[in-house]
């Protein structure tokens, strides 16, 4: 067994924020791999996706939570829960935002919400690759003292992570680590192949269509020479479905390669996935399908 050095540091850091903050793209930044999926489009994210970040040195588990909104529906309610269960245990919570509009009232409700969290804050102001001149003092007077330290960065292009990297190791307390330390998640590969198709479904759809799929994996099956998934996609509408399948199959067809592209390089293994579509009227509105779909 591995011996662990005596200052050896680990610990739970919760990234919150409002919707297309840059949240995942932070942490798929600091872990070196992708592991939460991304879109332009907000609240791409449904789940809290654990991200282990492992040296020599240290363990850090990051948690990547649903961008922040005023619930306006049953699925909502349940992502807004997984947000305020993600910082009651955490090391360090980490407030992200888009340096160019903040603050926008999303942030100021996020910001409400970590007034009177135990843990140490830090506000990480995001995109500064997207503006010019910016004045840090002028946005720090909208943070709440709760908040330790601020940072500027580009989770797309690496600037200013160095920096984040360090402020997030001071903050670790010295503990053994949680998880093997060639761990990237704790979650099933199951999970990040429906995470996938979601992606999928972002990257080949505009407003609609994305917000009313959800996905769940029917078999995931590895076999000696590639991986086999079998997915069902809900829809909301009727009229939704030829859209989502597209003319001859087309789109259904788009979205499968893309699926399988990402997920053979996320397994560094082939994949083929089939995929199915179903209506499932409201189901973002049904207890026991957001149940099925992992909402507790």
């Amino acid at each position: 067994m591995k011996k662990i050095s005596p200052d050896f540091k680990s610990g739970f850091v919760a990234i919150i924020g409002r919707p297309n903050a840059g949240k995942s793209t932070l942490m798929n930044r600091l872990l070196g791999e992708k592991l939460s999926i991304t879109s332009a489009k907000p609240q791409t994210t449904r789940y809290a996706v654990k991200g282990i970040w492992n040296t020599d040195k240290h363990q850090v588990i990051f948690i990547d939570t649903p961008g922040y909104l005023k619930p306006r529906y049953e699925m909502q309610e349940r992502m807004a829960r997984i947000i305020s269960d993600s910082f009651k245990d955490v090391d360090l919570v980490i407030f992200m935002t888009q340096i160019q509009s903040f603050p926008t009232d999303y942030d100021l409700q996020v910001l409400d919400l970590l007034k009177n969290v135990k843990s140490p804050v830090l506000a990480v102001f995001n995109k500064t690759d997207l503006v010019e001149d910016y004045d840090p003092e002028k946005l720090k007077q909208h943070l709440p003292a709760s908040v330790e330290k601020s940072l500027f960065v580009s989770a797309l292009s690496g600037q200013g992570i160095e920096a984040l990297e360090e402020s997030i190791r001071f903050y670790m307390p010295y503990h053994a680590p949680f998880y093997d330390e060639d761990q990237l998640s704790d979650l099933p590969l199951r999970f990040f192949a429906k995470e996938l198709i979601r992606e999928a479904i972002f990257h080949q759809f505009e407003e609609e269509i994305p917000y009313a799929t959800a996905v769940l994996i029917e078999r995931f099956q590895e076999l000696p020479h590639k991986v086999v998934v079998d997915a069902l996609i809900w829809i909301e509408r009727s009229s939704q479905k030829p859209i989502l399948i597209g003319k001859g199959g087309q789109n259904l067809k788009k979205i499968r390669e893309y699926a399988e592209a990402e997920l053979s390089t996320f397994l560094q293994f082939p994949a083929e996935i089939h995929l199915f579509v179903k209506v499932n009227e409201n189901w973002r509105k049904k207890p026991h399908s957001l149940k099925e779909l992992g909402f507790e």
